[in-house]
């Protein structure tokens, strides 16, 4: 989550009742974005930016 905080990006963690998926998937939680009709474009792409460079770190191609 702190790195999506640190792009800006506001993110929840958790379960979001989505227990039957995480266990389906594996995984013990994830996390949310919410987006409204007053959502604007600069913040989805900020969105879409911070999920780019969390994927990359994650997978050891962030610096």
């Amino acid at each position: 989550m702190s790195i999506m905080d640190g792009h800006g990006v506001a993110v929840r963690g958790g379960h979001h009742c989505a227990r039957p998926l995480h266990e389906r998937l594996g995984i013990q939680s994830s996390l949310r974005a919410s987006s409204y009709l007053y959502s604007t474009t600069d913040e989805v792409d900020r969105l879409v930016e911070s999920v780019e460079y969390a994927r990359n770190f994650f997978a050891g191609g962030a610096a």
